[in-house]
């Protein structure tokens, strides 16, 4: 799909499964969404459940602490442990927040795992009109991340061979990191520097371009999978509302 098209879908879907408030809807949801990715994506599963396993953890915390400590809200219980009565109204609030949560999480990782952060950037130009300034400006940063990754190795590493010493408890490391954080920092800054330099020796100033060397267009994929999550959304909405 055009990355703007998906970001689009993802966030209005997020927004409209935010106004349902019975189990049902985000768990018809998460389910079809995890069906999508098994039919029409190339994940990595291994991955994606380590990914989700965080997730995962919040969700059962938010099931838990509504059950545990949620308001009461009276009614018939449905069952009791440890001296704790659970009723129907709680059981189903506290499922519907741990469904939501595995569902935007789940929704958020398709978005990640299967969109490209150059190409996402460059759809922003040129579907949502996003000023070059600032889209080049997250580019070049986003650019420079395995970069600064292999520069603390190396500093790190460096200080290592010049016999700096190796603290022994966390706080000490924490407070040794300034020797490693500095010459990065100074790093980075001649980086951007020189970064600034090399784009404005090219021509780059900021304003809005007529033409792209790699145009990214909208075309009928991105129309058909919108229409599939849009029918999927309804079907979570309308089928939620009704066993609800």
């Amino acid at each position: 799909m055009n990355p703007s098209v998906k970001f689009i879908v993802i966030t209005a879907s997020m927004l409209v499964i935010a106004f349902f408030f019975n189990p049902w809807t985000p768990l018809i949801f998460w389910l079809g969404i995890i069906l999508l990715q098994l039919t029409m994506s190339r994940t990595k599963w291994k991955l994606w459940l380590l990914f989700m396993l965080p997730f995962s953890i919040g969700a059962f915390g938010y099931l838990w602490t509504t059950i545990v400590f949620g308001a009461e809200t009276g009614g018939a219980i449905i069952w009791s442990f440890a001296g704790i009565d659970v009723t129907e109204e709680q059981w189903a609030r506290a499922l519907s927040l741990a469904f939501r949560v595995m569902a935007f999480s789940t929704l958020s990782l398709l978005f990640a795992f299967t969109t490209d952060p150059v190409r996402f950037i460059m759809s922003l130009m040129q579907q949502l009109k996003l000023p070059p300034k600032l889209a080049y400006g997250v580019m070049v940063g986003y650019q420079f991340l395995p970069v600064m990754k292999d520069e603390f190795t190396q500093i790190q590493q460096a200080q290592r061979l010049r016999g700096a010493e190796t603290k022994k408890y966390s706080w000490q490391q924490l407070l040794s990191m300034r020797r490693i954080l500095i010459p990065m920092l100074a790093g980075a800054v001649r980086k951007a520097e020189r970064s600034a330099f090399a784009m404005e020796a090219r021509g780059f100033t900021g304003e809005p371009r007529s033409a792209f060397y790699h145009p990214i267009q909208i075309d009928r994929t991105d129309w058909l999978m919108s229409g599939i999550f849009l029918i999927l959304l309804l079907t979570s909405c309308i089928g939620g509302s009704w066993l609800g």
